[in-house]
């Protein structure tokens, strides 16, 4: 499981959105990112549809997840 709690460009708050782990200023959840880029949407596409995230956002949340798959 991730640690997102090491990741600057997310927070997460009990009183937003259940707790879950969003993009930090918004109310868009990481799990969104994940969905939409598994169905197949583009960063690009998805910076379209939810304008409070930034792409520098989007790419540290990316490299979390990647430096995640390099720890043993």
């Amino acid at each position: 499981m991730l640690d997102w709690s090491q990741c600057p460009a997310v927070e997460r708050d009990p009183a937003k959105v259940s707790g879950a782990w969003v993009f930090k200023g918004t109310r868009v959840p990481v799990k969104a990112l994940i969905e939409n880029l598994e169905s197949g949407a583009r960063i690009d596409d998805f910076l379209q549809w939810f304008p409070g995230v930034t792409r520098k956002q989007v790419e540290a949340v990316l490299a979390h997840t990647e430096r995640s798959l390099n720890v043993a």
